[in-house]
C-alpha cells in the first residue's frame, strides 16, 4: 500500500488574508493567499483572518478576488457568509472563482430569522403548547379516575387487595428513609438555631427561639423537607421501577394476563406514600427540633427542659394537624407524578432517564406549589 504523505506547509504569503488593493483609503478589498481547507487548519491564521474580515466591509463595498491563488468551496462559503448571502456592489474575479461562488450561492440555505423574544410572544408560545397541555390533562384525569375506581374496588373486597405490595412499599419508602431524613433534619435545626441566636441576642429575646423554631419547623420546614427528600429518593425509584417494567414489556404481560397495572402498581404506592409521608414529616420535624434544642442550649444557654416546656405553649396543636394533612397531600402528589412518568416511559433507556429526571423535578415543584396553597388557605389558623 502506498504510504500517506503529509501536506507541505504553506508559504507565509499563501495564508489567506484580506487587505486593501490600493494605497488609498477607499480602495477595493482584495483577499490574497489560498482560501482552502488546508489554509484554514491553523488556529492562529484563522484568528488573524477573522480580525481582517471584521475590518472589511460586507456586500456594500468593492471586492477584487483576482489575488486569490486558490479558492475552494470552504473559502467561497466563508466569503459568501461574510457578504450576508448577497453579491457585493462591485466585484472583480476570474471565471473559475465565479463558478465556485455561483455554486455556493445556489445551494446555501438561508438561516431562519430569530424569533422575537418579548412579552407579546408568550401567548403564541402558550397556544403552541396547547395540545401537549390538553394531552397531559387528559392523562392526569385518567390516572386519578382509575385510582378512584381502584379504591372503590379495594373497599368492596379488601381481602383481595395487594397488601403485600403495600407493606413492601411502606418499608422501602418509610423505614429506609428514616436515617437520611433524621440527619438532614437535625442539621437544619442546628443551622436555624445558630442563625437565629445571633439576631435574638441583640434584642435580649433569646427565649423566642423556641417560638420561631417550633412554628417554622413543625408547620413548614419539616413537611417540606421530608417531601423533597422522599421525592428525590423514592419518587425517582418509583418512576424507574415502573419504567423498567415498561422497557422489559412487563406491563404488556400484566395486561395480557388480565392484571390491571393501576390496581397493582399505582394504588399501593399512592396509599403507602399517603400514610408514610405524615410519619416521616413528624420524624424529620422532631429531629430538627432536637438539633435546634441542642444548638440553643449551646449558643443561648437555654436548658432542654425549658425548651420542651415552652414548645406546646408557643406552637398550638392545630399546626400539627395542618402539617399532617399537608404531608399526606404531598405523598399522594409525589406518588401520582412518579407513577405517571413511569407509565409514560418509552421502550428505550434514554426515555427512562429523561422521565426519571422529569419526575423528580415535577414532584419537587408540586410540593412547593401545594405548600404555598396551604399557606394561603390556612394563613389565619394556628397563630396565637
Amino acid at each position: 500500500m502506498p504510504s500517506s504523505q503529509s501536506q507541505p506547509p504553506l508559504r507565509d504569503d499563501a495564508w489567506p488574508r484580506v487587505d486593501r488593493a490600493q494605497a488609498e483609503e477607499h480602495g477595493p478589498w482584495a483577499p490574497t493567499g489560498r482560501w482552502t481547507v488546508l489554509a484554514f487548519s491553523s488556529r492562529e491564521q484563522w484568528t488573524a483572518l477573522e480580525r481582517s474580515l471584521d475590518e472589511a466591509a460586507g456586500a456594500g463595498g468593492a471586492w477584487d478576488l483576482r489575488g486569490i491563488e486558490q479558492l475552494d468551496h470552504v473559502g467561497a462559503q466563508l466569503l459568501w457568509n461574510h457578504w450576508g448571502h448577497q453579491w457585493p456592489a462591485q466585484i472583480d474575479m476570474s471565471d473559475s472563482q465565479r463558478a465556485v461562488l455561483d455554486q455556493v450561492a445556489r445551494y446555501t440555505v438561508p438561516l431562519p430569522a430569530p424569533a422575537a423574544q418579548g412579552w407579546t410572544t408568550w401567548p403564541a408560545r402558550l397556544l403552541a403548547q396547547g395540545p401537549a397541555l390538553l394531552r397531559l390533562g387528559r392523562q392526569t384525569l385518567l390516572l386519578v379516575g382509575q385510582l378512584a375506581l381502584d379504591l372503590v374496588r379495594l373497599a368492596r373486597a379488601p381481602h383481595r387487595g395487594p397488601w403485600r405490595d403495600f407493606s413492601g412499599h411502606l418499608y422501602r419508602i418509610g423505614a429506609t428513609a428514616l436515617p437520611i431524613t433524621a440527619l438532614v433534619g437535625l442539621l437544619i435545626g442546628v443551622v436555624l438555631a445558630y442563625l437565629m441566636s445571633n439576631q435574638l441576642r441583640n434584642y435580649g429575646a433569646e427565649s423566642f427561639v423556641v417560638n420561631i423554631l417550633g412554628l417554622s419547623i413543625l408547620r413548614e420546614l419539616g413537611p417540606v423537607l421530608a417531601a423533597v427528600l422522599v421525592a428525590g429518593r423514592s419518587g425517582s425509584a418509583i418512576t424507574a421501577q415502573i419504567g423498567v417494567m415498561r422497557v422489559t414489556e412487563e406491563l404488556d404481560a400484566m395486561r395480557v394476563m388480565g392484571i390491571p397495572p393501576g390496581y397493582r402498581l399505582v394504588m399501593p404506592r399512592v396509599l403507602a406514600l399517603a400514610i408514610v409521608m405524615p410519619l416521616v414529616a413528624i420524624w424529620t420535624s422532631l429531629a430538627a427540633l432536637i438539633g435546634g434544642m441542642l444548638a440553643a442550649w449551646s449558643a443561648l444557654d437555654i436548658a432542654p427542659v425549658f425548651f420542651w416546656q415552652q414548645l406546646p405553649r408557643a406552637v398550638p396543636f392545630v399546626n400539627l394537624g395542618i402539617a399532617l394533612a399537608k404531608s399526606a397531600v404531598f405523598g399522594m402528589m409525589i406518588a401520582l407524578i412518579a407513577c405517571h412518568h413511569g407509565l409514560r416511559v418509552e421502550p428505550n433507556t434514554e426515555s427512562l432517564g429523561r422521565r426519571t429526571t422529569a419526575s423528580v423535578v415535577a414532584s419537587i415543584t408540586m410540593v412547593i406549589l401545594v405548600d404555598a396553597l396551604f399557606a394561603l388557605l390556612f394563613r389565619g389558623v394556628g397563630f396565637r
